[in-house]
């Protein structure tokens, strides 16, 4: 159980930074740029994730046993793209159905976002150790 919860803390921090990353750089693109917030949305949130995926399979997750780099990336960009989708969905229903300021939606839709990233990759990337 304390090895658990190490690992939902070191998520926490890796995901917190790639929040970071993902919010700064929604921001800037929407507000400076001019550009629609789901398409800086789709750019910041990959940019994200590549961040994501370099912190957390090396702090968070171990690398699972007789799985390829290769494939843990493939794994780990479609759980990821999955996870777009959720996100996009969360920030244009917030914003376009509920009226709420885009900025403020994306705390709701990273918590959404959050938690299947955590419980997809515990189950299909780590391995464990």
């Amino acid at each position: 159980m304390g090895r658990l919860i190490a690992q939902i803390m070191k998520f926490g921090v890796v995901g917190v930074l790639a929040f970071v990353i993902d919010y700064g750089l929604l921001v800037l693109l929407t507000e400076l740029f001019g550009i629609p917030y789901l398409v800086s949305a789709t750019i910041s949130f990959t940019v994200s994730v590549v961040f994501n995926y370099l912190a957390s399979m090396r702090y968070v997750f171990s690398h699972k046993q007789g799985m390829s780099r290769r494939r843990e990336f493939i794994i780990f960009v479609v759980l990821s793209v999955a996870g777009l989708l959720i996100n996009n969905a969360c920030l244009w229903a917030g914003t376009d159905l509920l009226g709420i300021d885009y900025r403020i939606t994306k705390f709701a839709a990273t918590a959404v976002v959050m938690v299947w990233n955590f419980v997809t990759r515990k189950k299909f990337l780590d391995g464990g150790k």
